[in-house]
C-alpha cells in the first residue's frame, strides 16, 4: 500500500471514528437503549471496514497469516448478524410484519452460523487458500444486502417514510462491500479512484444509518412521553402541570425560604385560547400553547419555574433576594411579547391569524409565610380579572346606526 492509498483509508477511518464519537455523545445525552444500539452498530461497521481496508497489515506487516485472515473474514459477518437483528427492531416488524421479522431474524441467525464456519476455516486452511475463504465471506455478506434491501423496500411500500432512505443506504452498502472485498482480495484494476469511491461510500453509508437510527429513536421517545398518562407534563408545551407543577413550586418556595429570599409569582391567563376552535380544533390550541410557552420562557429565562396551571393559565415563579425591589419590567416584557399576533396553520396549510387576549398579574410573597396553592389561586384570579376587563375583538368593531 503506497502513501496515497494509505491516506485514503486513513481518512475513511478518521471519518468513521468521528461518526462513532457522535453516536456515543448521543447515547450519553439521551441515555436510551436505542442510542446504545446505535453506538454498538456504528462501531461494529466501522471496525469491519477498517479491517478490510488493509490498514492493520500496512501498519503491522508482521501479523500472522491466520490472524490476518480471521480479522478480515469473521467480524463482517458478525456485524451483518447484528445489523439484521437491529433492523428488525428498527422496523418494528415484530408488531405488524411477521414476514419481514422472520426474514431478518433467520438471516441474523444464519450469519452467526456463517461467522462460526468462517472462523474455523480461517484457523485451519492453508495460507494459499485464504482468497477462497475471503471470497466466501464476501458472498455471504452480500446476501445480507439482499435481505436488508427486501425488508427496506417492503417497509417503504407499507408506508414507513424512513425506509425509503434505507433503500438508498442499501445501494450504497452494496458498493461499499464490493469495493472493500475487491481491495482485500487484491484484484487488479482496483486503483486509487475506486478506493476513494469505496471509502466515500463507507462513510456516507454509516452517516445515513446513524441519522436514521437517531431520528427513529427520537420519534419513539416522543411517543413514549405522550403515552405516559401520569408524566405530569403538558404534551403540547412540555411544561409541568398538575401535581408536578405544584411540587416544583413548593420546592422553590422551600429553597427560597431557607435562603431568606422571596418569590415572585406571575400568572398569564390566555382568555381567547379557544377562539379558533371551530376552524382549527385541537391542533390550533396546541400551536397557541406551544408558541406562548416559548415566548414566556424566552422572556423570563431558564432559572425559574414555568408551568401550566390549567390550559389557559401559565405560571412563572421567580426566586429573588428578600431586599430586592421587584419592578414591572418583567410584566412589561411579557405583555409586549405574549400579546404579539400569531400565524396558525390549519388544514390544507391554510393560515389563520390569532391575536392573543391575555391578563397578567404578579405578586411578590415571602415563601415561608404562605402556601403555594393559595398564592397561585390569588394571582390567577387577578390575571383572570385583568383579561376580562380588556375589550374583545367584537367590542372594537365600529357600529353604524
Amino acid at each position: 500500500m503506497n502513501m496515497a492509498e494509505n491516506t485514503v483509508w486513513a481518512m475513511m477511518a478518521g471519518g468513521l471514528a468521528s461518526l462513532a464519537l457522535l453516536a456515543l455523545t448521543d447515547a450519553l445525552v439521551t441515555r436510551s437503549v436505542g442510542a446504545v444500539r446505535n453506538v454498538v452498530l456504528i462501531a461494529a461497521i466501522s471496525l469491519s471496514a477498517v479491517l478490510l481496508s488493509g490498514l492493520p497489515q500496512a501498519h503491522w506487516p508482521h501479523l500472522p497469516a491466520h490472524l490476518l485472515l480471521l480479522l478480515q473474514t469473521v467480524p463482517t459477518p458478525l456485524t451483518c448478524a447484528l445489523g439484521l437483528r437491529f433492523l428488525d427492531i428498527w422496523l418494528g416488524s415484530g408488531l405488524d410484519d411477521p414476514l419481514v421479522s422472520r426474514l431478518t431474524r433467520w438471516g441474523s441467525h444464519g450469519m452467526l452460523v456463517a461467522a462460526a464456519v468462517l472462523l474455523v476455516l480461517a484457523v485451519t486452511v492453508a495460507p494459499a487458500d485464504a482468497p477462497v475463504v475471503l471470497g466466501t465471506a464476501a458472498v455471504l455478506t452480500e446476501l445480507t444486502v439482499v435481505i436488508t434491501m427486501l425488508a427496506a423496500v417492503r417497509a417503504a411500500l407499507l408506508g414507513d417514510p424512513l425506509a425509503r432512505w434505507l433503500v438508498v443506504a442499501c445501494a450504497i452498502l452494496a458498493c461499499m462491500l464490493t469495493g472493500l472485498y475487491l481491495h482485500a482480495l487484491g484484484q487488479t484494476g482496483f486503483g486509487l479512484a475506486w478506493q476513494a469511491f469505496t471509502a466515500l461510500c463507507t462513510v456516507v453509508f454509516v452517516l445515513i444509518v446513524m441519522v436514521l437510527i437517531v431520528v427513529r429513536n427520537r420519534e419513539l421517545r416522543r411517543l413514549a412521553r405522550l403515552a405516559r398518562l401520569d408524566s405530569g407534563s403538558d404534551p403540547a408545551t412540555g411544561l409541568p402541570t398538575g401535581s408536578k407543577l405544584l411540587s416544583e413550586v413548593e420546592h422553590v418556595f422551600w429553597r427560597t425560604g431557607r435562603l431568606r429570599g422571596k418569590c415572585v409569582v406571575i400568572c398569564i391567563y390566555l382568555n381567547n385560547l379557544y377562539e379558533l376552535g371551530e376552524a382549527l380544533g385541537r391542533s390550533g390550541e396546541n400551536q397557541i400553547l406551544s408558541a406562548t410557552a416559548a415566548r414566556i420562557r424566552r422572556t423570563v429565562g431558564f432559572r425559574c419555574v414555568v408551568g401550566l396551571y390549567h390550559p389557559r393559565c401559565f405560571v412563572v415563579v421567580i426566586s429573588t433576594e428578600r431586599r430586592r425591589v421587584v419592578d414591572d419590567t418583567v410584566l412589561q416584557r411579557l405583555r409586549s411579547l405574549v400579546n404579539l399576533p400569531l400565524s396558525l396553520i390549519g388544514s390544507n396549510d391554510k393560515r389563520h391569524n390569532f391575536l392573543p387576549q391575555t391578563g397578567i398579574a404578579m405578586q411578590a410573597v415571602l415563601p415561608d409565610h404562605i402556601l403555594p396553592q393559595t398564592v397561585l389561586n390569588e394571582v390567577e384570579h387577578l390575571a383572570v380579572l385583568e383579561a376580562r376587563e380588556q375589550p374583545s375583538a367584537d367590542d372594537e368593531i365600529d357600529t353604524v346606526f
